[in-house]
């Protein structure tokens, strides 16, 4: 049976020999681009097009025509490539744009001709070249995901988000489309056309794609209820879903090392002999990265990625068999025949076994993908460092103090109805780009107003105390500093264990004074660092300033804070994080409604969470409304106190 793909469903592709059929109703170049793990395209020579239609282990037809059959020997091509794209463009002479034409389908097929796969891309407009679907490396196999992204800028456009410089991608568009011209005896040649005529003058995706990997990607993005994008990648934000929930940026931050700076990739681990007919067995860091901490932060975005896609996929089939057998029913009902005959009942019936069908379909790829993710997640979740760890991971029992930050830290965990005991890691790059909120407030939603006030706000400060204690325990010693506003004492018996450890920067500061004063020295830090460095001088600082990280935990905002402190606060939260000035707050924002409008862009700059489980954030791909869930210590355990006792030992002895 032939699988019919939609946008982000993928497919598991068992033989080494397929056939990529495209019909698409009007004339076409089909090309096919041979990019790296990261989704990035090596040079101009990974471009299969008419002057260069051959490469190791893929084919692609010579000149434009209304059908072609890409032939690809997935075990000749070459190792380091990891993901084939199957490109369609609009030559010129012809129509100008995708939504002029009948939708582009694309079928995969064995080599005996059996057809496995099929994609139909439709809701096409100004698009003149097309990603219709890619190939792709997951764990040692090969699948196919439907991807269905459009570009109004041209084949140039497509190259250039491919990772090729912008005039090396016009230079490689101008020479396909000219060879493919000549090849296909085109009367028009593109040298009568004005330079890149057929191409728009700006790159517009149909079905925007994030990064295809994570760390470049990916990474999984989460924030205030009131919509806000998360904003700790440099660049655009991913789009925000229509219902204002945030979308989750789960990238990591892009490598800026040279080549010659760059020391050899960590080894990647060796995958155990798998049935060949079954799903390859999974492996701990199966992913792209310099590390082993890399390769598994890029795993668990991927994985992220797959689950997203795979529900979405289910979602959407589920929603065509509903919407066709409205429209069946109502043809039904609509028909003479039917209601003369007697044969309305039987109508309805077939619909309703058609509709059935379909999602039994459906639900069976659903399953078959979601046994495949658990099976996965049990291999990471117990190979994760401490930083991405649950606090219940053996990992956090005799482990030293390390030599280095980590490169994110875990926050919680994520789900999707579907499959609620499949939980993700959510993983947030660091250093910190911007704040947490933890809203300890009744109206956050529907699992805080059923909480007592008092257990709601004891479970936002335990919360805030478990991700500082584990900041302070995945740094090296001396390289985490971590400071406490709590104005009225109210969350002492949460800041015990931190108070006991005594790996506090000072004592909690409580009251008016308390708050001035700290607030008045993390200012400074923030104005000193960014003098110097603007000076061109970061090592002429003083003495007495702590060159460590800096985390404020502000507990019960507003309390304590007069009109100075509200502005100290807003300038550490919009100019310390990029001097090493972090913010944690512990706040209900009704509570601080009299300051109005004053304090809106302090929480827009806040990433919100939740100390219930919640289903605030989405994801950049298709949305979906995911279930935050905090991640804490195990009631009882002592981790959290071993954790905290380890990192005042090695302040102590005076390990770095």
């Amino acid at each position: 049976m032939t699988a019919e793909l939609v946008r982000g469903q993928n497919h598991p592709v068992s033989h080494s020999r397929v056939e990529v059929r495209v019909s698409a109703g009007t004339a076409v170049l089909a090309l096919a681009s041979l990019a790296d793990e990261q989704g990035r395209l090596p040079g101009p020579g990974a471009l299969a097009h008419p002057g260069a239609p051959a490469h190791a282990g893929v084919r692609i037809p010579g000149e434009p025509a209304e059908r072609h059959t890409l032939a690809v020997d997935l075990d000749a091509v070459a190792p380091e490539v990891h993901r084939i794209a199957v490109l369609l463009v609009l030559p010129p002479g012809g129509p100008q744009d995708f939504g002029a034409v009948p939708p582009p389908h694309v079928v995969i097929a064995e080599q005996d001709g059996t057809e496995f796969a099929s994609f139909a891309v439709a809701g096409l407009d100004t698009e003149s070249a097309l990603v219709t679907l890619e190939l792709y490396r997951r764990q040692g196999a090969w699948k196919v995901r439907a991807v269905g992204q459009g570009y109004a800028g041209g084949l140039t456009a497509l190259l250039a988000d491919g990772g090729l410089p912008a005039p090396d991608a016009a230079a490689l568009a101008d020479e396909a489309l000219r060879t493919a011209a000549r090849t296909g005896g085109s009367d028009r040649s593109l040298a009568s056309l004005p330079p890149h005529a057929q191409e728009r003058d700006t790159a517009h995706h149909t079905a925007p794609q994030p990064p295809a990997t994570a760390p470049e990607p990916p990474a999984p993005d989460p924030i205030p209820v009131s919509g806000i994008p998360y904003a700790g990648t440099p660049g655009p934000a991913p789009a925000e879903p229509a219902d204002g929930r945030p979308a989750i940026d789960y990238a990591h931050p892009r490598r800026r090392r040279t080549t010659a700076e760059a020391p050899e990739p960590a080894p990647r681990p060796a995958a155990a002999p798998s049935d060949p007919d079954g799903p390859p067995v999974p492996v701990a860091g199966d992913a792209a990265g310099w590390s082993m901490d890399e390769r598994l932060y890029n795993q668990v975005w991927g994985m992220f990625e797959d689950l997203a896609r795979t529900v979405a996929a289910y979602r959407s089939a589920v929603d065509f068999a509903d919407s066709r057998l409205d429209r069946e029913l109502d043809e039904a009902l609509s028909d003479p025949r039917h209601r003369l005959g007697g044969s309305g009942g039987d109508a309805r019936e077939t619909a309703r076994a058609r509709r059935d069908d379909l999602v039994a379909q459906a639900r069976a790829v659903l399953d078959r993908d979601l046994a495949q993710l658990t099976a996965e997640s049990e291999v990471v979740e117990p190979a994760l460092p401490a930083a991405y760890a649950r606090w219940d991971n053996p990992v956090w029992h005799g482990r030293n103090t390390p030599e280095e930050g980590p490169l994110a830290l875990r926050l919680g965990n994520l789900s999707l109805p579907e499959q609620p005991g499949l939980k993700i890691p959510m993983l947030m790059r660091l250093p910190l780009e911007r704040g947490l909120w933890i809203d300890n407030g009744r109206t956050g939603s529907e699992a805080a107003m059923t909480m007592d006030t008092d257990r709601l706000r004891r479970a936002a400060m335990d919360m805030a105390v478990a991700h500082a204690a584990r900041l302070l325990a995945v740094h090296p010693a001396d390289r985490f500093s971590v400071h406490v506003i709590d104005a009225a004492g109210a969350g002492s018996a949460s800041l015990a264990p931190l108070v006991r450890a005594g790996v506090l920067a000072a004592p909690p500061a409580a009251g008016a004074a308390g708050v001035a004063e700290t607030l008045a020295r993390l200012t400074r830090r923030v104005d000193l660092v960014q003098m110097a460095l603007r000076a061109g001088a970061p090592e002429d600082l003083p003495a007495d300033l702590d060159p460590a990280e800096q985390l404020l935990i502000v507990h019960d905002f507003p309390h304590g804070f007069d009109d100075r402190a509200v502005t100290q606060l807003r300038y550490l939260a919009d100019e310390g994080p990029a001097v090493g000035v972090h913010l944690l707050m512990v706040a209900d924002r009704d509570e601080a409604s009299a300051y109005g409008p004053l304090l809106d862009p302090l929480w827009r700059s806040l990433m919100r969470l939740s100390p219930v489980p919640d289903n605030h954030l989405a994801d950049p791909w298709v949305q979906h409304a995911w279930t935050f869930e905090p991640d804490l210590p195990p009631q009882g355990s002592g981790v959290l106190d071993q954790a905290l006792e380890r990192v005042a030992q090695a302040r102590g002895s005076g390990r770095p």
